[in-house]
């Protein structure tokens, strides 16, 4: 499976800004989508997943009420609608897969996007 993710730019602090993660070939009914983030001098973070084949989601304490993942099978792409953004969010964002299902460990997810840049100015 491939992962391509985009939609990343520059956003004042309170603004809203939506990233894709578009995939193609196979990707398991068991398996999970997932975003994390990374910040410069900071460690991968678990952001959001979802089930492929269901709308069980999963979030960060830090983005929940903030941040809402979403799919569309038709498309094969999976959506991060970030709303009240803080300086604190700027990241590379990476969309990945788990094909085993449900984890929040990065080194459970097995094909990795190329990330995407958000930078919240404040």
């Amino acid at each position: 499976v491939q992962l391509q993710a985009s939609g990343g730019g520059l956003v004042q602090a309170g603004g809203s800004v939506r990233i894709s993660c578009a995939t193609s070939g196979r990707i398991f009914s068991s398996s999970t989508i997932g975003w994390f983030r990374q910040a410069p001098g900071k460690e991968r973070e678990f952001v959001a997943s979802m089930w492929w084949n269901d709308n069980r989601k999963y979030y960060a304490d830090s983005v929940k009420g903030r941040f809402t993942i979403s799919k569309d099978n038709s498309k094969n792409t999976v959506f991060l609608q970030m709303n009240s953004l803080k300086p604190e969010d700027t990241a590379v964002y990476y969309c990945a897969r788990n094909r085993r299902g449900y984890g929040r460990n990065w080194a459970d997810f097995d094909s990795w996007g190329q990330g995407t840049l958000v930078t919240v100015s404040s």
